[in-house]
């Protein structure tokens, strides 16, 4: 197994994962403390949808690469450079990639304005390449998909339509 990580410890993580030829990719909103061989719950739980899926690797990405275990503890303000290498890093992994990407940011994408600033700007680069999204459990309320730390491990993937969430949803 090869790991795929870029991060600037300990404050920031871009990338996370395991690489293949058919990558499983999932964003979340900000990554805590996972890392190679020390995974987080949610990051397991992702490694483990993946290879249950038939998937050969997976990468986590996140909205906003800041580590925070307590996402009330995220910036109250945008770092531009942080983003920016974020945007660069996601860019460089997933080009040519036509993948299936896991929403999973939950309602967690309310706790700052900035980040779905940062969806965008994702979706742009994501935009590029023939991906297929999808979503696990239910939508919230407010049209957000599910995270997936609280979802039953029997949740089957469902198609998400992130064009449309984007433009009328956030």
């Amino acid at each position: 197994m090869t790991w795929i990580y870029h991060h600037d410890e300990p404050l920031t993580r871009y990338s996370l994962g395991v690489k293949g030829a058919n990558p499983l990719i999932c964003f979340g909103v900000n990554p805590s403390t996972a890392k190679p061989n020390n995974l987080d719950p949610t990051v397991a739980s992702v490694g483990r949808f993946a290879k249950a899926q038939g998937y050969d690797g997976w990468l986590m990405f996140n909205l906003y690469p800041q580590r925070a275990t307590n996402p009330d503890k995220m910036h109250k303000h945008f770092q531009k450079k942080i983003h920016d290498k974020n945007i660069e890093v996601i860019e460089e992994l997933t080009r040519g990639l036509n993948a299936d990407v896991w929403c999973a940011w939950g309602t967690l994408i309310e706790k700052r304005s900035y980040l779905s600033r940062c969806l965008h700007d994702i979706y742009k680069v994501l935009y590029t390449n023939s991906c297929s999204y999808f979503k696990r459990g239910r939508i919230s309320k407010a049209g957000h998909p599910h995270h997936p730390l609280y979802l039953k491990k029997t949740a089957p993937p469902e198609a998400f339509n992130l064009d449309t969430y984007i433009k009328e949803v956030i």
